[in-house]
């Protein structure tokens, strides 16, 4: 057994402090090799980097306590006297295990805000006193059947289907992790199924909408750029507002973006056209936006409503249907679908199997099948 002191960051610029107790490993039935450890987490927060004095002498503060919780725990082991799963079970709510792990996924915005609030129902349905070693089957059917029967929007309306599948996945998410860290000493998870995740409609543009979209006025060039850029290569907003000229690499066979995902957080090596590289305009230093003017908010997302009128288009367009046309236009245009799901980076392919049904060419022909009838009409 090996019990040290560890850390990790959180939000705000401040570390968690936490006691790993690891005690080996072991190759699972899967051949996969798994990590026997667990963790005390302190509530201990130090800054990460201190400026101030101040700052400082509260960080040695909180490091000198710390040392003084690990030696204490580290007696009791040699002494015999240290029974973890227990002391564990009896000093933690499930309150207060979901914060920490939602606190540990603060640098990935969507992901935290789901968590965040997943969160908020999840306090309107468990008990602030609620502890992970009292928590069983019924507690989890019972927070399924809570959102299912009882939760609602702030402005009152029942959850989406989206919605119940996303907050129960998070609940889930903090038990599975729970039982892996040995919170818990059975799978409260097996026998209760989860949400079936609803199907949006996803909005595209199809070739000739894109073409007049191409030609018609936009009040904002870098808006329109960064679109049809968009419609072209399939990047997300995201990636695309934070887009800098070191990431665009133009080389003897052709143009590719280098950059790391924000949503995922996975390298990307993405092959751009002739045409999509034109739209970046001329090099800047290396660490200049490429789209410099971009603004998220209700002004650019009224305008590509405008711009789309102005082009013959009733659809309800925002600027991730842009990525949604690149999706649908490859698969109209041969691309096989795991080279659109590489591209589009995604982590499963069934993520990127949706878009098949928007180009399902059988179903187009089916529905000419039946002759023609003498309506009269």
């Amino acid at each position: 057994m090996k019990i040290n002191l560890r850390s990790k960051k959180i939000k705000n610029e401040k570390l968690s402090l936490f006691i790993e107790f690891y005690k080996g490993h072991h190759i699972d039935k899967n051949g996969v090799n798994k990590y026997d450890r667990e963790f005390e987490y302190l509530k201990l927060y130090p800054l990460e980097n201190p400026n101030t004095s101040e700052e400082k002498k509260n960080n040695k503060e909180i490091y000198e306590l710390a040392d003084k919780i690990l030696a204490i725990r580290q007696a009791e082991f040699y002494q015999g006297k240290f029974k973890l799963r227990n002391d564990k079970k009896g000093q933690i709510t499930f309150l207060e295990y979901y914060e920490q792990l939602k606190e540990d996924r603060f640098e990935t915005k969507a992901n935290y805000g789901n968590w965040d609030a997943a969160l908020k129902h999840i306090e309107k349905y468990c008990p602030t006193n609620k502890q992970l070693k009292d928590i069983d089957t019924d507690f989890v059917k019972g927070f399924k059947r809570y959102l299912n029967t009882k939760a609602k929007t702030k402005s009152g309306t029942p959850l989406s289907q989206n919605s119940k599948y996303t907050y129960f996945n998070k609940f889930k998410a903090a038990l599975r992790e729970a039982y892996t860290e040995n919170y818990l000493e059975q799978n409260v998870l097996r026998s209760v199924k989860g949400f079936e995740q609803g199907e949006s409609t996803r909005e595209y543009l199809t070739y000739s909408e894109l073409q007049a979209m191409s030609k018609a006025e936009c009040k904002y060039p870098v808006l329109k750029n960064a679109f049809i850029f968009s419609c072209l290569t399939g990047l997300r907003w995201s990636d695309i507002d934070k887009l800098k000229w070191s990431e665009v690499r133009d080389e003897d066979t052709g143009s590719r973006i280098i950059f790391r995902q924000k949503k995922t957080d996975g390298l990307e090596y993405l092959y751009v056209s002739e045409q999509s590289r034109k739209l970046l305009g001329k090099r800047a230093n290396e660490i200049d936006r490429v789209f410099r003017g971009l603004k998220y908010g209700a002004v650019y997302n009224t305008e590509i409503l405008r711009w789309c009128m102005k082009a013959g288009i009733t659809k309800h367009i925002t600027f991730h249907s842009a990525r949604h046309t690149n999706a649908v236009l490859l698969l109209e245009n041969g691309a096989d679908i795991y080279t659109v799901s590489k591209r589009l980076g995604h982590k499963e392919i069934r993520t990127t199997e949706i878009y098949t049904k928007i180009i399902d060419e059988k179903m187009k022909e089916a529905a000419n099948l039946i002759p023609e009838l003498d309506l009269v009409i």
